[in-house]
């Protein structure tokens, strides 16, 4: 019998080292200004159960390299999946950086990026005692017929959840409608990434942007 898989999900992941210093230093500045926007809930409740975001970082020349690249790679994944990438150009939505609270608490709930075509993450600090991103089966069918698993520590084509764990880094590009939450941190080591979203817009439009 032929075994076929379908509607699969692409989950791509590549180690990228050599962004982490220079990213590191063009971010503090943002984290720093981001805790000073949080000061009311830092003075009321610690610096404790919080995501401190940047504002955004679309037009910073320190971060150009970097942009470049995953907008490169963002087409690539689109390109891959068989879409006709001649028609379309990729624009970024958003990109920010994040850091979860320094004595921990930091988390995000489950959640979509509603009409973005492409998500991704770059891990500038972590390690195997901070937060991770967790990817649910995007497959509403699927999960109303769940099965238990004879394997809970491989991945299969019934998992349900896939938990990745990031190093210093660690590139994660995947579609915006795939549905992810991050662990709860504890602070025992600081987690700082890197977030976008971006979308395929039809060239003939993209000229009026």
């Amino acid at each position: 019998m032929d075994k076929n898989n379908y509607f699969n999900t692409a989950i791509w992941t590549e180690q990228k080292p050599e962004f982490i210093t220079s990213l590191n230093n063009a971010s503090n500045k943002y984290i720093k200004e981001a805790k000073k926007r949080n000061k009311d809930h830092i003075k009321k409740y610690g610096d404790f159960f919080a995501s401190h975001h940047s504002t955004p970082l679309t037009h910073d020349n320190d971060f150009l390299d970097f942009r470049n690249y995953i907008g490169e790679k963002s087409w690539e994944y689109l390109d891959n999946q068989g879409y006709d990438m001649s028609q379309y150009t990729t624009m970024f939505s958003e990109l920010w950086v994040q850091e979860f609270s320094k004595k921990g608490g930091g988390h995000h709930s489950a959640h979509i990026h509603w009409n973005q075509h492409v998500s991704g993450f770059y891990f500038l600090k972590c390690s195997d005692k901070t937060s991770y991103p967790i990817f649910h089966e995007p497959r509403t069918g699927a999960r109303t017929t769940k099965l238990k698993m004879k394997d809970d520590k491989g991945v299969w084509g019934g998992t349900e959840l896939i938990h990745f764990r990031p190093k210093p880094g660690t590139l994660i590009i995947f579609p915006g409608y795939l549905e992810h939450e991050f662990a709860v941190d504890y602070g025992i080591e600081p987690f700082r990434f890197i977030h976008w979203n971006l979308q395929a817009v039809p060239k003939e439009m993209a000229k009026d942007v």
